[in-house]
């Protein structure tokens, strides 16, 4: 039994990938914090510092500036590539002198400088405002702040702190995408063996879970080699008893051709009486039965035939020519509706006797119509077998496909036999690897639709 590593448990997978995933999301969202508080203590780009350097030294040249009307007019000013530029000035104490119209953005970005402790740059989302530019005027110490009111290039990841939450959204939905990525890596083997479950189910033994989820190191690699050791197990199984099956069968033919040559040579001596003849029947009886248990096992076993490529209808008209002599000897009607171009690759003997015990049983059981249908898609084939006589229970519908299982209305040997004929029919459906199902008709009848797959 193969050794799962702690660490590749699915338990440490789980955990370490929802861990990840969540801190993840929680360091992406945590990070634009800091990369703001990084943007906004950046230092002041040299174009900037050149235009508070002038404005400086144009001040400082002309000391009467600072005051009276002058002042005021000093607030404005042009840059030929980034355009209209306001100009604050604060003095030591940081009160703003040449205006008295200063925003709130303002005072939030003079608190930024301050902390940053060194002149910075910091586009708002309708202004870019930068500095401070100190610069000392007949012995007193000033400040120059600029502002460009246009929306200056942010960088990327304001559009992220500006819209809190569409940022949220996105967190949810690259968790969604991480957490789903998980989802699907735990997923696949689970759907790869439930796709190999159903296949064994309905009696593809050779079906196995594929190698790549097999050779997993965790819980999910255990199961997928214990199920392929089931499906092992469970193919032999049912093939030994396939075989012992047909083997019993061919052995009893052998005591029982005896039977009937003893009877054969009690016939010639002109030894008649109603034992015999009841020994007689019944050794006819038992020799059918052989027979459809052989071909049962047969059939099954899928080893007495090789697939052929040819038209349908030319595989089954021997069985249609059967077919319609039996109707019309019992009064009923056969109607054949199929496409001679319809081709493909099949097993003639096995599908022509599936054919064979669903037409008899349909005008056994028809009032007076029985019809045989095909149809040809893309990639399958439809053969519907249809009669209009009383239809079966619901309960039933599967069950007629057990071997040995006869219907409640068909119990008696005549009419139902041993209940053989449905079972090697649906054995040889699913050789041809396709389905068969049965529906009861409106208002009364049965349909019986066989779907072939082309490749």
């Amino acid at each position: 039994m193969l050794k799962v590593n702690p660490f590749n448990r699915l338990f440490f997978k789980l955990l370490l990938g929802f861990w990840l995933c969540s801190s993840l999301i929680i360091a992406l969202v945590s990070l634009l914090p800091l990369l703001q508080l990084n943007q906004d203590r950046s230092p002041l780009p040299p174009s900037q510092e050149r235009i508070l350097k002038k404005m400086a030294e144009h001040i400082q040249q002309q000391p009467e500036l600072l005051t009276g009307n002058l002042l005021q007019r000093s607030n404005r000013g042009r840059d030929p590539n980034l355009g209209p530029l306001r100009i604050y000035i604060t003095n030591d104490a940081g009160q703003v002198i040449n205006t008295k119209r200063v925003s709130r953005v303002f005072r939030r970005f003079q608190l930024m400088a301050e902390e940053a402790n060194h002149p910075i740059s910091h586009q708002f989302r309708n202004e870019l405002i930068f500095g401070p530019y100190q610069f000392d005027v007949e012995g007193k110490s000033y400040n120059l702040f600029g502002r460009f009111p246009d929306n200056h290039p942010r960088p990327w990841f304001f559009f992220f702190t500006d819209n809190k939450l569409l940022t949220a959204g996105f967190a949810i939905l690259l968790s969604g995408l991480l957490c789903g990525l998980l989802a699907w890596y735990l997923s696949k083997p689970l759907r790869s063996l439930r796709l190999s479950a159903n296949a064994l189910a309905k009696g593809d033994l050779a079906n196995r879970v594929d190698a790549a989820t097999a050779s997993r190191r965790d819980e999910m690699g255990q199961l997928a080699i214990a199920f392929n050791g089931m499906a092992d197990a469970i193919e032999t199984m049912v093939n030994n008893q396939q075989r012992l099956m047909g083997d019993i069968s061919h052995e009893l033919r052998t005591p029982l051709t005896r039977l009937q040559l003893s009877l054969a040579l009690a016939r010639k001596k002109g030894q008649h009486s109603t034992e015999l003849d009841r020994i007689e029947y019944e050794a006819l009886q038992q020799e059918a039965l052989i027979s459809e248990l052989l071909t049962l096992s047969r059939v099954r076993l899928n080893a007495s035939e090789k697939r052929l490529t040819a038209e349908l209808n030319e595989t089954l008209s021997q069985v249609l020519d059967d077919a319609e002599f039996e109707a019309e000897q019992q009064g009923k009607q056969l109607h054949i509706n199929i496409d001679e171009s319809i081709s493909f690759e099949h097993l003639p003997k096995t599908l022509s006797r599936a054919i064979e015990n669903l037409l008899r049983n349909a005008i056994r059981y028809a009032e007076k119509t029985v019809s045989i249908e095909s149809t040809q898609s893309k990639n399958h084939i439809t053969i519907m077998v249809t009669d209009d006589g009383p239809g079966l229970p619901e309960a039933e519908l599967e069950a007629i496909f057990t071997p040995f299982y006869r219907p409640d209305s068909s119990r008696d040997r005549e009419s139902g036999g041993w209940g053989l004929g449905l079972a090697i029919t649906q054995a040889a459906i699913y050789a041809h690897n396709g389905k068969i199902v049965a529906k009861n008709r409106l208002p009364h009848g049965l349909m019986v639709t066989i779907d072939l797959p082309t490749n």
